[in-house]
C-alpha cells in the first residue's frame, strides 16, 4: 500500500512560485524585446506589428505556462525543482479547463492569491483558498524507491565495510 501523500507547505509553495516568476520574467523580457532587436539588426527598422505581436505573446505566456504545466504533468519548472505536484483533490490529474481557470484566477488577482496562500498554515490538508475553489491539492512528489537498491548483486547494493570479496561476510 503506498504511503499517504504529504501536502506541500507554504515555504515550498512560495519558493516554487518564486522560481516560476523568475523564469517568466526572463522569458517574458526576451519574448517582448528580442524580436524587434533582431529585426532592427537585419533591416534597420522593426515594423510596429513586431512589437505588437511580441507584447501579446509575452502577455499570454504566463497563462500558457501555468495552464499547460498543470494540465500535462501537474508541475511547473518551479514545482519540479521543489518536488511539488498539483493534482485534483481526488488525486487525479488536473484537467485543461481546471488548470486554465486556476491559472487565470492567480494571474487576474495575484494579491488575493498570495493572501489565500496563508490558509495553508491552518488548513489540515494545507489547501489555499484557490485550491479549495478550483478543487486542487499541492503535494510533495513521493520519493522513488528503485527495486534494485539493497538487493544482492545489484549496482545499488551496499557491501559490508572492510570487505572487497563477493560473498564474504
Amino acid at each position: 500500500m503506498p504511503a499517504p501523500e504529504r501536502h506541500a507547505g507554504l515555504v515550498s509553495r512560495l519558493s516554487a512560485l518564486t522560481v516560476d516568476v523568475v523564469i517568466l520574467t526572463v522569458v517574458g523580457l526576451a519574448v517582448s524585446t528580442l524580436p524587434s532587436v533582431a529585426w532592427e539588426q537585419l533591416t534597420g527598422t522593426a515594423p510596429g506589428w513586431v512589437n505588437g505581436v511580441s507584447a501579446v505573446v509575452a502577455a499570454v505566456l504566463p497563462f500558457l505556462y501555468f495552464t499547460l504545466s498543470w494540465a500535462t504533468t501537474g508541475q511547473t519548472p518551479g514545482d519540479i525543482l521543489l518536488g511539488l505536484v498539483v493534482r485534483h483533490r481526488d488525486g487525479g490529474r488536473v484537467g485543461l479547463l481546471q488548470a486554465g481557470l486556476r491559472a487565470f484566477g492567480g494571474l487576474l488577482l495575484p494579491p488575493l492569491w498570495l493572501v489565500g496562500m496563508l490558509a495553508v498554515l491552518w488548513n489540515p490538508e494545507r489547501r489555499a483558498w484557490h485550491d479549495r475553489l478550483f478543487r486542487t491539492v499541492v503535494c510533495y512528489v513521493p520519493p522513488r524507491h528503485p527495486a534494485s537498491v539493497g538487493t544482492a548483486g545489484s549496482a545499488g547494493s551496499v557491501r559490508s565495510q572492510g570487505t572487497d570479496r563477493p560473498g564474504a561476510a
